[in-house]
């Protein structure tokens, strides 16, 4: 087990683990730097970027996956069913270039990372760039007819001013042992969700009017090599098949997999793993399942034996309401 694989066992273990406590003096450290970076943006000091149309960020305040880019999809989506006309910015994780560009569906995910590819899926234009505030102006500048900002994973990201605030976390997880990195999973204290207009929690409940329950759905297999060929899940319950997954929690992929009465060998990667050919070379594998995300980064090298599994946003209707009230009170204020 890699280091990076005994962190994330130890931020959501159970109990608190040795290596945890281990780290506290450096989560204390940490968890110093980023309330002063806040309070630092927050008095001013640091430069804010305002642009001329509304702002929405998704985002989190724990270190990997909990579904923002679906929810980013599916709300992009839905406001633009109800006539807005919204762009997409994102940081594009180890993408090469740091300067603002435009991402395309036949891009490089080296290039401009795995999750803006599955962004420019929706053919909204999205852009990259290490400088959200300077993307947005980028792609404002090449689509007049914008209207609207999302950010995908902008949370912390202050340079850019908002005017709605969505924080998705992934239910089976939580806030895991609730300490800053590294002894535990948070980018920010737990006190920072009380701040944000809406909480959205993955596989689980909506239990007050700002946190809506989501969950994420599909049981049809696209053909890496070929998206024209599809498959359902039946064409996987046998023997031979695995799995793999470079998302921020692997073993909700796999969990989807067997609620599919698939039964896979598993094999888990760490977030934004860098696929090679190495990888699927699984001695005596039918079939290799894997996410949409892997699918990008896996689609160069994929035999006919690679599969992918779209899955969809299922989201609370009220929660597009609340956010189309915070739009609409932003226009006119």
């Amino acid at each position: 087990m890699s280091l990076s694989e005994h962190l994330v066992a130890a931020w959501f273990s159970p109990r608190l683990t040795a290596l945890s406590i281990l780290l506290v003096p450096a989560a204390i450290v940490f968890r110093g730097a980023v309330v002063m970076r806040r309070t630092l943006y927050r008095c001013g000091l640091f430069r804010i970027g305002h642009l001329p149309v509304p702002v929405i960020v998704v985002g989190n305040i724990t270190v990997g996956g909990s579904g923002k880019t679906p929810l980013t999809i599916a709300l992009a989506n839905e406001l633009t069913r109800r006539g807005w006309h919204p762009g997409i910015v994102s940081r594009g994780y180890r993408a090469v270039s740091r300067a603002p560009r435009a991402v395309g569906v036949d891009d490089d995910p080296d290039a401009v990372g795995d999750e803006p590819l599955l962004l420019a899926r929706t053919g909204l234009p999205v852009w990259i760039g290490a400088d959200r505030p300077a993307a947005a102006r980028a792609l404002l500048a090449a689509h007049a007819d914008c209207d609207l900002i999302i950010a995908d994973d902008g949370l912390q990201h202050y340079a850019l001013a908002r005017d709605i605030e969505i924080a998705v976390i992934d239910a089976s997880r939580g806030l895991g042992n609730g300490l800053p990195l590294p002894a535990g999973p948070l980018r920010e204290p737990a006190a920072r969700l009380g701040a944000v207009d809406a909480i959205v929690c993955l596989g689980g409940t909506g239990n007050s009017r700002r946190a809506f329950a989501m969950t994420l759905a599909g049981e049809r297999f696209v053909r890496v090599n070929n998206a024209t060929v599809t498959a359902d899940a039946a064409q996987f319950r046998a023997a031979g098949v695995h799995a793999i997954a470079g998302i921020g929690n692997p073993a909700r992929f796999f969990a989807q997999l067997a609620a599919l009465g698939i039964a896979a060998t598993c094999h888990p990667f760490p977030d934004h793993h860098r696929y090679t050919a190495a990888d699927l070379a699984l001695p005596g594998a039918t079939a290799i399942l894997m996410t949409e995300k892997d699918a990008v980064k896996c689609k160069a090298f994929a035999d006919d034996r690679c599969w992918a599994l779209p899955v969809t946003a299922a989201v609370e209707p009220a929660l597009f309401a609340l956010v189309e009230r915070g739009l609409r009170g932003s226009k006119t204020a």
